[in-house]
């Protein structure tokens, strides 16, 4: 895996795989509602973590949709489509910290229940979508974009239950807020990994692309 984070890994799993396709069908599906749930919850609860969260539940069913779409395509086009959701994992975290700074000046105290129920059922749904994806996480720059966003997911929701714990505990939104924040910097720092692979792959199909020299050229040149 660790092969991978610099760029330099081949798709290990076929780019067309009809199991893979219905996992990210799954995967559209859950994201798709646990946006509504968690967007509904932030709401009613004025957490910042959750709606973070909600909102990457979102960024990730497109991601979900945008790979659907380009299953099969050449690893040009897949790899353009990685690009543009690695800006919008950059994107998302750029969101989270400006939403914690607004926050810690003017957010009140959220509602540790709710922040709990949902961090919980968040959890079991990516936890989920996880395992199903598990054996292709060491793919090209665009599987690995979407393992990154659902493990990234997961560690977020377990995060806000430990938020959770924290504002019940000290009766203070701050537990909430350092949430928050890291969630944002682990989706930049994701967001780097796959732009990286993916200007790595770029790169790799235009050299493929390029036809050879011709004799008649050459000798032109000479």
């Amino acid at each position: 895996m660790s092969g991978c984070c610099s760029g330099g890994c081949a798709p290990a799993k076929p780019v067309v795989d009809r199991r893979y396709r219905r996992i990210l069908w799954i995967a559209l599906v859950v994201n798709a509602l646990m946006f509504v749930v968690e967007l509904a919850g932030g709401l009613r609860g004025d957490s910042a973590a959750l709606l973070a969260d909600a909102v990457d539940f979102l960024g990730d069913a497109g991601n979900y949709a945008v790979s659907l779409l380009v299953l099969g395509a050449t690893l040009g086009w897949r790899a353009r489509a990685a690009m543009a959701k690695g800006l919008t994992m950059a994107a998302y975290g750029g969101f989270v910290l400006a939403k914690v700074a607004w926050d810690s000046a003017t957010g009140s105290v959220p509602a540790p229940a709710v922040m709990g129920a949902i961090g919980l059922t968040a959890l079991l749904a990516n936890g989920t979508v996880a395992l199903l994806l598990y054996a292709w996480r060491d793919g090209d720059a665009n599987m690995r974009s979407v393992w990154l966003c659902t493990r990234n997911d997961a560690i977020g929701n377990v995060a806000v239950m430990l938020a959770a714990l924290g504002v019940f505990g000290s009766g203070s939104r701050w537990p909430d807020l350092v949430v928050a924040a890291v969630m944002g910097c682990l989706a930049l720092s994701a967001a780097r990994q796959v732009i990286r692979q993916a200007r790595a792959e770029l790169r790799a199909g235009a050299a493929a692309d390029t036809p050879p020299a011709s004799p008649a050229s050459i000798t032109r040149a000479r």
